[in-house]
């Protein structure tokens, strides 16, 4: 436990960022998940629609640091090319 009141202050601030960052994690697991549904019912409009919310979501969280670049990148480039094999079928 800290002692100095500056060491506590920050404390206090990490678990909150911590929380924070947990949603937003949450949330990107969450349409990922529910994109990969999508992809297995053939809804491919709805698809679409989640592909471009998710992108946003992923440059939302580069842009907090709680995601690094290349990670969002490649999350959005596999969602892409699943999304386009399955249009291509």
């Amino acid at each position: 436990m800290p002692n100095l009141q500056n060491a506590k202050k920050a404390l206090r601030q990490s678990v909150v960022r911590a929380g924070r960052n947990k949603l937003m994690n949450e949330r990107i697991d969450y349409m990922r998940r529910s994109f990969r549904k999508l992809l297995a019912e053939k809804k491919l409009d709805e698809a679409k629609k989640l592909v471009s919310e998710l992108a946003q979501a992923l440059d939302k969280a580069v842009g907090k640091n709680i995601l690094k670049k290349n990670a969002a990148a490649r999350i959005k480039s596999r969602t892409m090319a699943h999304l386009n094999k399955i249009a291509k079928k």
